[in-house]
């Protein structure tokens, strides 16, 4: 299993960036995946994930209304657009494959395998 990351970089507060991160070595299509960020600092914050299909997402109410999750199954890629950025924002960007179903049971939010993450800095 490979996650990688890109997109991340500096911006100004107000702006926006895309991250991407490329999965391969698994049936990328078949999981759940999420982002999940860590500031300086600070712990493993949680930001969004998005169910296999792509029809289900959710958010941190921190980036809600602001970041949009996707995912291209087709290309094996998963996506964060992040607009509205704040300072608070800047961080360590990872992805992050769940661990799939099991028993009828999905454990969408357990993770089992990280990409190396991506640096966004957001200037004020």
């Amino acid at each position: 299993v490979q996650l990688v990351e890109s997109g991340g970089g500096l911006v100004q507060a107000g702006g926006s960036l895309s991250l991407s991160c490329a999965a391969s070595g698994f049936s990328f299509s078949s999981y759940a995946m999420s982002w999940v960020r860590q500031a300086p600092g600070k712990g493993l914050e949680w930001v969004s994930t998005i169910r296999s299909g792509g029809g289900s997402t959710t958010y941190a109410d921190s980036v809600k209304g602001r970041f949009t999750i996707s995912r291209d199954n087709a290309k094996n890629t998963l996506y964060l657009q992040m607009n509205s950025l704040k300072p608070e924002d800047a961080a360590v960007y990872y992805c992050a494959k769940g661990l799939g179903c099991s028993n009828y049971v999905c454990y969408d939010m357990a993770y089992d395998y990280w990409g190396q993450g991506t640096q966004v800095t957001v200037s004020s």
